[in-house]
C-alpha cells in the first residue's frame, strides 16, 4: 500500500475541495484531494453559476477571478413576473452590491488549472474512499486507484464529497443530526446555444409553475421550468419545453425568446438539508456533505465557498498560529450562515412555485399577497436583495 503524509486530507474535487485546497496551499498548509469520478466528469457537470459579491471578492484574492471578471455577467438586479406582470428588484439601489453569473463548471476549471499550477496534489478516480480513526489526532483515509491501494494520512481531514459522498455517513448516527424537508416538485432544466432572453435572471410565477430565465454566457441559455417531482425527462421533447416556457413569462420576454435544440436537459429534485454538527473528531463537513438547499435562493455554491473560507482560516490559525479555537468553533460558525441561507432559499422557494392543489387555498392567497407586497414595499424589496446578494 503506498502511504502519503499531508496536513489536510481532502474528500471530494468539486469546487469546495479544490478552494480549499487552494487557500490551505496560499496559507503554506498541504493538502491532498482524493475525487472519486474521473476530472472529465466533475467538469461536465452542469451546475449553478449565480456568485454572490462577497464569494466574488474572496476568488480575486485568491487569484481565481481573473476569468471570472472577463467573462462574466455582473447583475445589479433581478425580474420577478408575477401571471406574466413584471417588476424588477434592483439589488445595486437598495444594498449597493451585485452578483457575477459565471457558471460553476468554469470555476471548476479555473480551479483545477491553478491547483495543476501550483503542483496541488489530486487524485481523482479513486474506489472505495474509506475513513479511519476520525475520533484520533492522526486520522486516515484508503482509496484504491488503478488497482493500486493507497492510504492518506493526516492530521484532518475534509469532508467535501457532496450529499451521498463518504465523509457524513461515516460520522456516528448517535452524533449526527440531520434536518430534511422535500418539495412536491422538481425543476426541469435546458442548456441551449442561443442568446439569453434577457440581460437579468427572470424569476416566474404562474398559475401553471414557476420558471426561470439564466444564462452562462452570450450564446449559452440555462432555462428551467417548474414540474412534477415523479416526471420523466423521455416526456419532455425541446418542443413541449420551449412552449411551456414561453407560456410563462411576461409576454415581452416571451416575444424575444429564442428557441432552439437543448445540447443538456435535466430534472433536479428540491429539498432542504442541513446536518449537525459540522464536526466530528478530526473531520469537518462542508459544502453539499454538509447541506443542500433549492436553487431558488442562489445560495448553493456560496454556501460552500463560505463554509471552506471559515475552514480554511481556522486550519491556518491551528497549523500557523497554534491556536484551536477556529477548529473547535467551526461547526457554530458555519452553521450560523448556513441556516440563514437555508430560510432565505425556503422562502424563495415557497414564494415563487405552485404547490399540487393549491387553487383556492389560503396558502396561494398568502402568497399573492406577498408577493404584491413585494411589488410595491421597498423594505420587502431590501430584505429579498440583502439575502440574495449575500
Amino acid at each position: 500500500m503506498e502511504s502519503i503524509d499531508t496536513q489536510v486530507a481532502i474528500i471530494g474535487g468539486g469546487p469546495a475541495g479544490l478552494l480549499l485546497s487552494h487557500l490551505l496551499d496560499l496559507a503554506g498548509i498541504d493538502s491532498v484531494v482524493v475525487e472519486q469520478r474521473s476530472k472529465a466528469y466533475v467538469l461536465g457537470r452542469v451546475r449553478a453559476g449565480v456568485i454572490e459579491q462577497g464569494s466574488a471578492d474572496i476568488l480575486r484574492h485568491a487569484g481565481l477571478g481573473h476569468r471570472m471578471d472577463a467573462e462574466g455577467f455582473v447583475h445589479d438586479g433581478i425580474v420577478l413576473a408575477v401571471d406574466r406582470d413584471p417588476f424588477r428588484i434592483d439589488f445595486r439601489a437598495l444594498t449597493g452590491r451585485s452578483v457575477t453569473i459565471f457558471g460553476q463548471t468554469e470555476l471548476t476549471k479555473d480551479l483545477y488549472d491553478a491547483r495543476s499550477a501550483r503542483g496541488g496534489a489530486i487524485f481523482d478516480e479513486a474506489e472505495g474512499v474509506a475513513v479511519h480513526d476520525l475520533d484520533r489526532e492522526t486520522p486516515s483515509l484508503t482509496f484504491l486507484r488503478d488497482g493500486r491501494a493507497h492510504r492518506v494520512r493526516a492530521r484532518f481531514i475534509a469532508g467535501c464529497d457532496g450529499a451521498h459522498g463518504v465523509s457524513r455517513a461515516s460520522m456516528p448516527k448517535d452524533v449526527l443530526r440531520t434536518y430534511e424537508l422535500v418539495y412536491p416538485f422538481g425543476w426541469l432544466g435546458i442548456l441551449s446555444e442561443t442568446p439569453p432572453v434577457h440581460d437579468e435572471l427572470i424569476y416566474a410565477n404562474h398559475p401553471n409553475g414557476f420558471a426561470l430565465c439564466s444564462m452562462r454566457n452570450p450564446m449559452l441559455s440555462r432555462y428551467y421550468v417548474q414540474c412534477a417531482a415523479d416526471e420523466r425527462i423521455e416526456d419532455w421533447s425541446d418542443d413541449r419545453f420551449w412552449e411551456v416556457l414561453a407560456a410563462r413569462l411576461p409576454a415581452d420576454a416571451a416575444a424575444r425568446l429564442i428557441t432552439g435544440p437543448s445540447i443538456e436537459k435535466s430534472i433536479t429534485p428540491l429539498r432542504s438539508f442541513v446536518a449537525e454538527p459540522l464536526r466530528f473528531g478530526s473531520m469537518f463537513l462542508a459544502g453539499d456533505a454538509a447541506h443542500v438547499v433549492p436553487p431558488t435562493g442562489a445560495k448553493g455554491l456560496n454556501l460552500a465557498i463560505a463554509d471552506v473560507v471559515v475552514l480554511a482560516d481556522a486550519m491556518r490559525n491551528f497549523f500557523i498560529d497554534g491556536s484551536a479555537a477556529g477548529v473547535e468553533g467551526y461547526s457554530a460558525t458555519a452553521l450560523r450562515r448556513v441556516w440563514k441561507s437555508v430560510r432565505f432559499s425556503w422562502w424563495m422557494t415557497m414564494l415563487l412555485h405552485r404547490f399540487p392543489d393549491d387553487d383556492g387555498t389560503i396558502r396561494a392567497q398568502l402568497q399573492r399577497a406577498e408577493l404584491e407586497d413585494l411589488r410595491r414595499s421597498r423594505a420587502a424589496q431590501t430584505v429579498l436583495a440583502e439575502n440574495y446578494v449575500g
